[in-house]
């Protein structure tokens, strides 16, 4: 499994329609999982980033179809001009050999 983690920053006057922009994604079929959430901004030591986009999917094959969609890239088209920074991440969930890890 793939977990598919992206974060965004924007202007406060372009945040809904950044989230509006995103929740286009959540209809490309090729996900488990999908979600766009604001950021809390909770954390004690930074919060700069505005929007999270959190996917999984059964495999890279899975991810590229996603990414291939046509409706990723109508989403992109609306997002891009209206998003600031633009950071991902494509982590692989080893599901058999989950650790449990605390940090300080």
């Amino acid at each position: 499994m793939i977990r598919h983690i992206v974060f965004f920053t924007a202007k406060p006057a372009n945040l809904d329609a950044v989230v509006e922009g995103l929740n286009l994604l959540g209809q490309i079929p090729h996900a488990l999982h999908f979600e766009v959430t604001r950021n809390a901004k909770v954390d004690q030591f930074g919060n700069d980033v505005d929007v999270v986009v959190y996917a999984e999917f059964a495999d890279e094959a899975a991810l590229a179809a996603y990414k291939a969609h046509p409706i990723y890239a109508e989403a992109t088209r609306r997002v891009r001009p209206l998003r600031e920074l633009r950071f991902a991440a494509d982590v692989p969930a080893h599901e058999a050999s989950v650790v449990l890890r605390r940090s300080a």
